[in-house]
C-alpha cells in the first residue's frame, strides 16, 4: 500500500476545519479524530441516538473533501449487501447468448468485473480517491457480520475467489457508530479508536443551536436548550436528539416566537415528542396547558 498523507496537520487543524464543515468538536472529539488519521486506525463512536455521530462522519467527509460511502447495518445484514454479489441476471443472460462457445470462455467472461455488484464496503476499498467510510449503526447487525468488518478492516483487502485478492491503494478514514443497544466483540474493538459521545453540556448545546441557527436571539436558544435538557432528564421512550433541538430552534424562528413561554413550548411539543406518551408525560412534569 502506497504510503498516503495524513488528511490533519494537529488537533487545531482537526478543531478548525470541523467547525467550518459545520461540526463543533470538542478537544476530546479532535484529538480522537487526529490519532485515528494519524495512526491510520478505525474509529468507533458510540452513544445514545441522536448526539452527532453520523453527522461526525459527514463532517470529516466535507472537512478533507472525502467521498462519503454509508454502510448502514441492520439486522439480517450479510455479505452479499456489505461487499458484494454478482449480477445474476446479467450472467445468465451472457451464459445464454453464448451457449456455442466453451464454458470455460464463457465462465472466465462471466466471473469479470463487468458482472460485479459493489457493494459499500468493496467500493471504498477499490477507491482511489479520499474516501470516509461510514458503518453505520454497526450494533444493529448481526454478530456474524462482525467477522467480515475484522477481517476487511484489519488488512483493508478483499478476497474475491473469482478474481483474486484486492488491496486498497488509498486506506479509508473508517467511522463505524454505535448506539450500545448490543455490545460489539473485543475484537472488533481492538482494531478501533474509541470515541464516547454524550449529550453535550448546556453552554455547548447553545453554541451548535446559535451556530446552526445564527438568526435566534440568544435568550431564545438558551430557554430552547434548557427545556430539552428537562426533557432529557424524564423517562420517555425516545429522548431528543441535538437534531431536534436545532429543529426546535428554527421553528421557534419560523413561528416569530419572541419569548419561549409555556404556551410556545406546549404548541409546538411535537418537534421533539414524536410519542403521545411522552407529550402526556412533558406537559404534566413541565405543568403546561394541553390546550
Amino acid at each position: 500500500m502506497p504510503l498516503q498523507q495524513h488528511a490533519f496537520a494537529d488537533v487545531a487543524d482537526v478543531h478548525d476545519r470541523l467547525r467550518a464543515a459545520g461540526y463543533l468538536a470538542d478537544h476530546a472529539i479532535a484529538t480522537t479524530v487526529f490519532l485515528a488519521d494519524r495512526l491510520r486506525k478505525p474509529l468507533l463512536v458510540e452513544g445514545p441516538a441522536g448526539v452527532g455521530k453520523t453527522e461526525l462522519a459527514k463532517a470529516l467527509a466535507s472537512a478533507t473533501g472525502a467521498e462519503l460511502i454509508r454502510l448502514q447495518c441492520y439486522e439480517g445484514l450479510d455479505e452479499a449487501r456489505a461487499l458484494y454479489e454478482w449480477n445474476y441476471k446479467k450472467q445468465l443472460l451472457r451464459i445464454q447468448a453464448g451457449r456455442d462457445e466453451a464454458w470455460d470462455e464463457t465462465h472466465d467472461d462471466i466471473f469479470s468485473d463487468e458482472f460485479l455488484l459493489s457493494r459499500p464496503l468493496l467500493t471504498a476499498i477499490r477507491r482511489t480517491d479520499p474516501t470516509v467510510l461510514l458503518i453505520d449503526e454497526t450494533d444493529k447487525a448481526d454478530v456474524e457480520v462482525e467477522g467480515l468488518l475484522l477481517e476487511v478492516l484489519s488488512d483493508f483487502q478483499v478476497t474475491i475467489p473469482e478474481l483474486g485478492t484486492i488491496v486498497a491503494r488509498q486506506r479509508p478514514f473508517v467511522v463505524l457508530t454505535s448506539n450500545a443497544t448490543r455490545e460489539l466483540s473485543e475484537a472488533l474493538k481492538r482494531r478501533c479508536l474509541y470515541l464516547h459521545l454524550g449529550y453535550p453540556s448546556p453552554a455547548r448545546e447553545k453554541e451548535i443551536v446559535l451556530a446552526c441557527v445564527p438568526e435566534l436571539p440568544e435568550q431564545l436558544a438558551e430557554a430552547i436548550v434548557g427545556t430539552i435538557r428537562a426533557l432529557r432528564a424524564m423517562e420517555l421512550k425516545k429522548v431528543p436528539s441535538i437534531a431536534e433541538t436545532i429543529d426546535w430552534a428554527r421553528t421557534v424562528l419560523a413561528l416569530g416566537i419572541d419569548t419561549f413561554d409555556e404556551e410556545a413550548v406546549a404548541s409546538t411539543l411535537g418537534v421533539v415528542l414524536k410519542h403521545v406518551s411522552d407529550q402526556t408525560r412533558a406537559i404534566g412534569q413541565l405543568k403546561l396547558s394541553s390546550n
